[in-house]
């Protein structure tokens, strides 16, 4: 929704297979789900999805043996508590994400908690399969050094729960750490070898300050204790409408120490969504009328938005 809570994959387009479909769906089933994944997830989907949503939930119906698509929504509204329902969710959502995702945010984070009072606390609230709050971690291991970090905590939630599993393992292809410099391969990563070759695992001490707990952003009670220096909520918002962006800012500002920070992504824009956030720099917000705020950054440029 980087990134994400689990965020709508924008470029997905019907298979072939798709076309002639197994199920019969209706306009009718397809304003269900869209209600149900709005109610459930906060979720605006759009009509463009229709393909998405049939070739997605297709799956589900197979599995679970049903016929029809008004079954299978008809179980989900009898069963609240099913297990279904993390399974609709997870059908429907897609995560894309990578290390150092919108770069100019990690110089921006590093600058702003050598001046925080440690140790540091971020959430990250979208952390689908983990590149994003281990870039996070490794970030404040640069700016802080191995010991101070080393007290820091990097919470990181999503809505999707099998992303998170590949998140908590720490396991990426070279693939997907091709763009990581030399420097911070040897320094973050062990490489696999023999019948892991191919694979990189986040070291242990990376891993040590990373936090993964399921959380849904629309639930009215997050259930988080501690304050947060940095909250990172990017390419999430664009998939809720108005309505819902604004209670979840809501929900953040609680959960901010004075000065935090928020990150948002390169397309969200909350100045017309709440007066609670101010824009500080490039898609960086902070509390309007935050008079307690921290030490100003070392590097203006950068909280200004100046880092290319």
């Amino acid at each position: 929704m980087a990134t994400r809570q689990a965020r709508i994959d924008t470029n997905e387009r019907p298979r072939t297979s798709d076309v002639e479909r197994d199920f019969e769906f209706t306009a009718a089933d397809f304003a269900r789900i869209r209600e149900l994944i709005h109610r459930r997830a906060g979720i605006s989907l759009s009509d463009h999805k229709r393909d998405m949503a049939y070739s997605r939930l297709a799956r589900r119906l197979r599995a679970c043996g049903i016929d029809t698509f008004r079954q299978y929504l008809d179980r989900l509204e009898a069963q609240q508590e099913s297990d279904e329902w993390e399974a609709f969710v997870n059908a429907l959502t897609t995560n894309l994400t990578a290390f150092f995702r919108e770069s100019h945010h990690f110089p921006i984070l590093a600058d702003f908690v050598k001046g925080r009072q440690q140790p540091v606390s971020v959430w990250c609230s979208a952390a689908s399969t983990g590149e994003e709050p281990y870039s996070i971690a490794m970030t404040l291991i640069e700016a802080l050094g191995d010991h101070a970090a080393r007290q820091c905590s990097v919470l990181s939630t999503d809505i999707d729960s099998q992303v998170l599993a590949k998140a908590d393992a720490g396991v990426y292809s070279l693939d997907q750490v091709k763009h990581l410099s030399t420097e911070r391969l040897k320094r973050f990563f062990l490489k696999g070898t023999g019948a892991h070759a191919g694979l990189v695992k986040v070291r242990p001490e990376v891993r040590a300050l990373v936090k993964f707990e399921r959380l849904n952003l629309t639930e009215a009670n997050y259930n988080l204790r501690s304050p947060f220096d940095a909250i990172f909520c990017r390419n999430v918002m664009i998939y809720f409408d108005k309505p819902t962006q604004a209670q979840v800012l809501t929900r953040f500002e609680p959960l901010m120490k004075p000065g935090a920070l928020l990150f948002a992504g390169h397309s969200e824009n909350f100045t017309y969504v709440t007066q609670a956030f101010r824009l500080r720099g490039q898609t960086v917000y902070e509390l309007a009328g935050d008079a307690k705020g921290a030490a100003a950054p070392r590097n203006a440029r950068a909280l200004a938005g100046e880092v290319a």
